[in-house]
């Protein structure tokens, strides 16, 4: 008996559920991307073969909403688009996740202008930002990680605390907030170009 007794002590691994859950999660994110403007061709780039975000399990982009569970935002929202955003959030299955990726989808963009809606955090919850004026196709990857990061630590319970509110507690923002990436509403008067 002396070889059988030790021989399974290694072979369980003991988890929850909710571990379980957001790893498959976290590994197997299905992306749908709404782009609108020139952030849209660094997200394809991305999921192209220089830089791979199948790597990151995030294989192939979706067309449909009820496909997905994680939309990228990349590009400017205008307010006639932001109900068809609502809607196509809507539409998706939960749980879901929102990147906001670009100056435009976070501020509004450079310009102030009365038809673009300044940031799709007030349409939609936004998890992480990627800042800049097109973000790298890098940026959006690192955005991808912390995701996942934020996956790998949520509950069910959590999740459904967030679900009810617009907006999560504590979004993430990727990219430097320097003078040369800022919106130049942002910066003082003597400092706008």
């Amino acid at each position: 008996m002396g070889l059988i007794d030790h021989r399974f002590e290694d072979n369980f691994i003991t988890t929850s559920i909710d571990r379980v859950l957001n790893w498959a999660r976290e590994s197997s994110i299905w992306p749908m991307g709404f782009g609108l403007a020139c952030c849209a061709i660094e997200m394809m780039a991305a999921s192209a073969s220089r830089y791979d975000i199948a790597r990151f399990g995030a294989e192939v982009f979706r067309a449909s909403p009820r496909q997905s569970d994680l939309m990228i935002v990349a590009g400017t929202v205008t307010k006639k688009m932001a109900p068809v955003l609502r809607r196509l959030y809507d539409q998706m299955p939960e749980p879901k996740w929102v990147i906001s990726m670009g100056s435009c989808s976070n501020a509004g963009g450079p310009f102030p202008t009365y038809s673009v809606l300044q940031g799709v955090d007030k349409v939609v919850p936004v998890d992480v930002y990627v800042s800049d004026c097109p973000p790298r196709p890098e940026a959006l990857l690192y955005g991808l990680m912390r995701l996942q990061d934020k996956i790998r630590k949520e509950g069910t319970v959590l999740r459904k605390e967030r679900v009810t509110q617009l907006g999560d507690a504590e979004p993430t923002l990727i990219g430097d907030l320097s003078t040369s990436s800022r919106s130049p509403r942002a910066l003082p008067r003597g400092e706008r170009a």
